[in-house]
């Protein structure tokens, strides 16, 4: 797996004031893992397009995309 980054970080608002900048897939499943509120259905596909962007078999910007559907889908601010 390599690094791959997102084309604009995304700043995700989190439970306690907590704000986290996330560059990229890598950073993102780390986010999902560590700190989500819930996890439906966006959560499920956003993990798994973000492991498919990290080794090249989906598109780095469709995992921001469905990293994006899934903090709305948990009620968090993205900015």
């Amino acid at each position: 797996m390599h690094q791959v980054l997102w084309s604009h970080p995304i700043e995700v608002g989190l439970t306690g004031n907590d704000v986290r900048t996330v560059k990229g897939p890598s950073d993102a499943l780390r986010c999902l893992a560590d700190q989500w509120p819930h996890r439906g259905p966006y959560y499920v596909a956003a993990r798994s397009a973000c492991r498919g962007a990290m080794e090249g078999r989906r598109t780095v910007e469709e995992a921001r995309k469905l990293f994006i559907s899934a903090a709305k889908e948990a009620h968090l601010e993205t900015h």
